[in-house]
């Protein structure tokens, strides 16, 4: 096969980063789905644990056809589905509306980096199909009252324009309020850092091991630590923080995800949030929330540097296809 028809560096970082994420939601969906009460709710685990599924052997076959190794990823023997649970209907389904919100980011950045015709048909799909899922979820939770609903403000008036730099600012003195898109910008990070820590203080109940135990209590910790500083940007501008939802995480202790999962998915959530934090400079233009926001990134990346480090030491951190060392080649 010449250069021209292989698949380019991009196509080769997205399929290993959504075939290790898909087998990843298997083994997670695969435990919901045989511990989930509510038949409405587990209809949509079903419906994703089937998405991730296809997905998977989608890739699978890419795989085989380009004859490239297939990433160990995740199987059955990094989960147990036999043992207790964990987490409850409620928390089980906002964990699949942001898969579905995940997916969204995921495959809405894969297919403007893609050159083949059969995977942008592909991520064209998956992206149709993670909105579909978070659609289900959404209208799900709402059926329910259980949504988490961002905050509202008064309608405007007028169209209205800066007229001070004082908009810009917010460091020292009088602050202007918060605009409707740092406000929601604000909600998202609230939300998801509170689902997130929740599904740490289970992790951190499940760990096998003491250092990775310790590890998902420290972002538990500091999803909350984040979320005061969420919190008191809101409620400077006079806007209540919102219910964040009734995240219950059960008292089983017994091993249920390897180790070695529970690691990859602390690394997603801390790479997904970090993410975000940066979206989030982008779209506030007060200087005092993109300091807020470029520090906690700092902390963020702190905790998953750390995290790899303990993920590499277990020989759990599967590399992706890389470039070739080529100091390393010309060693003689």
């Amino acid at each position: 096969m010449n250069d021209y028809n292989k698949l380019t560096a991009s196509e080769l970082g997205i399929l290993f980063e959504s075939y290790t994420n898909d087998a990843l939601a298997i083994c997670m969906l695969s435990y919901f789905v045989e511990h989930v009460e509510d038949p409405e709710i587990k209809a949509c685990v079903e419906y994703g644990l089937e998405l991730s599924k296809k997905h998977v052997d989608i890739d699978k076959n890419i795989f085989r056809e380009e004859e490239l190794p297939t990433p160990a990823a995740f199987s059955e023997q990094d989960v147990n589905t036999s043992a207790p649970r964990l987490y409850s209907d409620e928390l089980i389904l906002h964990y699949v509306q942001n898969l579905g919100i995940m997916g969204l980011n995921t495959y809405s950045m894969a297919l403007p980096n893609t050159t083949r015709k059969s995977l942008r048909e592909h991520f064209t799909h998956c992206l149709q199909s993670s909105a579909e899922l978070f659609n289900r979820t959404t209208d799900l939770s709402i059926q329910k009252g259980i949504y988490v609903r961002p905050p509202t403000i008064p309608y405007p008036q007028q169209i209205d324009f800066a007229q001070k730099k004082h908009f810009l600012a917010g460091w020292m003195g009088e602050q202007r309020p918060l605009t409707s898109i740092e406000i929601s910008l604000l909600f998202m990070n609230l939300y998801r850092n509170a689902l997130g820590g929740a599904l740490l203080t289970g992790f951190a109940q499940v760990a096998q091991s003491k250092k990775v135990q310790n590890y998902m209590t420290r972002g538990a910790e500091i999803s909350k630590h984040h979320n005061a500083v969420f919190v008191k940007f809101l409620s400077e501008s006079n806007i209540p923080a919102p219910a964040t939802g009734n995240f219950t995480v059960m008292t089983t202790t017994d091993p249920i995800f390897s180790d070695k999962l529970l690691m990859y998915h602390t690394s997603f959530l801390e790479s997904a949030g970090i993410s975000f934090y940066g979206q989030s400079i982008g779209g506030s233009a007060r200087k005092d929330l993109s300091v807020a926001y470029s520090r906690l990134i700092v902390e963020a990346g702190e905790y998953s540097l750390d995290g790899a480090n303990i993920m590499i030491d277990n020989g759990w951190f599967e590399k992706p296809p890389s470039a070739p060392d080529r100091r390393e080649l010309t060693k003689g």
